[in-house]
């Protein structure tokens, strides 16, 4: 980017964060007026979904692959389309209500905080940002703005996760003993998670991909086909959060929201030797299996006054005695079970939930629940006719719980300590270090 149209974003997009949030949609045909920022994968995804809700309209598209960006026109032929998230940002500041991002995990929090602060209703796929520290902001500049979010968590929304959470409340089965969480989906390994070496000679983008806005706040990294764009970004440090952070929001959801579970007081992880013995691969790409324990504050939900969650991942599975209460059938690999005072509940991840033992429960029956869509919930949420599930200040805090794991991850077999209030691991100098990265030169947004 040359000098003058970087001092046109940066004062362009200035004027847009200070523009008062503003209300569109009563004036302009109805329709909430929406942008699409990453419209390749889920994004493509998330765009149709956006598409088909009757009050929003979707105005501008942004992607930094031009194929992405054509076919997504295709589906959105009226929409103005972008390539840099901060033009867009800067000439339709005045224009949309609510934006998406649907981008690598390190380029969450510049795009949400950025929207957010200038007004705008975000939607954000998961993990709400890339550093405990980033979190912790943009749910601040949430609470400050005033405007509607929701998490990418889409089960969140469905009837499983709901009657999960009744369940529970209800009292169902008791108070809650013990919480175990897992992916340990088959094939992710093989198709998603990179264990490296880093590629030493730099090769050129393809000409439909713009590596420099891709790489965007992270350090400058030669590209490399197949490893990063646009899928395997994930085993990455530098753009993703791991297998945990990725799939983690999924799974904890509803138990964090049953339970009311607040900031853990403690976090230790285990990962697979291959990785600790690999200086190379722990300062590049994250482990391919890991199990993280977090120690939280009990609440009324709870047993005793403390309680423990785990999470398996990759080829460390749940011990075999937590498998045995799902009665000698295979155990859902991506799941939430909690073990009560009276039963036990497993959530497999997207579905109802199982009750068991089955005959004690026979008698116990789902709520009535109105179906939702997750997209539809947060549009209709910005129109204020619903509140929506997922909201950043209440998936924030349990953003941060799962980013902590992934800190854990990275100082195995250390049991961290953590000050919620001080945002600091207070035990240990490195694990502090990781709760917020340094961004590259000219990429700073909200002081990061």
């Amino acid at each position: 980017m040359n000098t003058t149209r970087r001092r046109f974003l940066q004062t362009a997009a200035g004027a847009a964060l200070a523009a008062p949030a503003l209300t569109r949609a009563a004036n302009l045909n109805g329709r909430g007026q929406h942008a699409c920022i990453g419209v390749g994968g889920m994004g493509h995804n998330d765009l149709k979904n956006f598409l088909s809700h009757k009050k929003t309209k979707v105005v501008a598209i942004c992607d930094v692959d031009s194929k992405h960006l054509a076919a997504a026109a295709k589906l959105a032929p009226e929409a103005r389309t972008y390539s840099d998230w901060r033009e867009l940002l800067a000439k339709e500041g005045d224009k949309v209500d609510s934006v998406n991002v649907a981008v690598p995990d390190h380029m969450h929090f510049s795009i949400a905080y950025s929207s957010v602060t200038a007004g705008k209703h975000v939607y954000c796929q998961k993990p709400l940002c890339h550093d405990v520290a980033e979190v912790r902001l943009l749910t601040e500049a949430t609470r400050k703005a005033g405007v509607k979010t929701q998490l990418g968590t889409q089960a969140a929304s469905g009837g499983g996760d709901r009657t999960f959470i009744h369940h529970i409340k209800a009292g169902v089965i008791g108070k809650i003993k013990r919480v175990v969480l897992c992916s340990n989906r088959p094939g992710a390994i093989e198709s998603y998670r990179f264990v490296g070496p880093r590629p030493k000679d730099p090769l050129p983008a393809p000409e439909h991909l713009n590596w420099d806005l891709w790489t965007g706040s992270a350090p400058v990294r030669p590209y490399a086909p197949n490893i990063y764009h646009p899928a395997k970004w994930r085993s990455w440090i530098d753009f993703g959060t791991g297998w945990s952070g990725d799939i983690g929001c999924h799974v904890f959801d509803a138990t964090w929201k049953a339970l009311g579970l607040t900031a853990p007081k403690t976090m230790i992880a285990k990962v697979q030797e291959s990785w600790k013995k690999s200086k190379v691969r722990q300062g590049d790409t994250w482990p391919q299996s890991d199990h993280i324990t977090w120690t939280f504050p009990g609440t009324k939900m709870t047993e005793k006054d403390e309680i423990t969650v785990e999470w398996f991942d990759g080829l460390i599975y749940p011990p075999e005695e937590v498998q045995a209460l799902f009665s000698g059938k295979p155990y859902p690999p991506e799941s939430a079970m909690v073990i009560g005072t009276k039963g036990v509940m497993i959530l497999p991840n997207g579905q109802m939930p199982i009750l068991i033992p089955a005959d004690t429960f026979k008698e116990v029956h789902p709520p009535k629940l109105d179906p939702r869509n997750h997209y539809h919930h947060f549009c209709d949420a910005v129109h204020g006719e619903a509140k929506n599930e997922s909201y950043f200040e209440q998936t924030g805090p349990m953003t941060e719980a799962i980013l902590l794991g992934t800190v854990a991850i990275r100082n195995p077999d250390t049991l961290l300590e953590w000050d919620a209030k001080k945002l600091a691991i207070p035990n240990s100098v490195e694990a502090n270090k990781m709760l917020r990265r340094a961004y590259r030169a000219g990429w700073s947004v909200g002081g990061f």
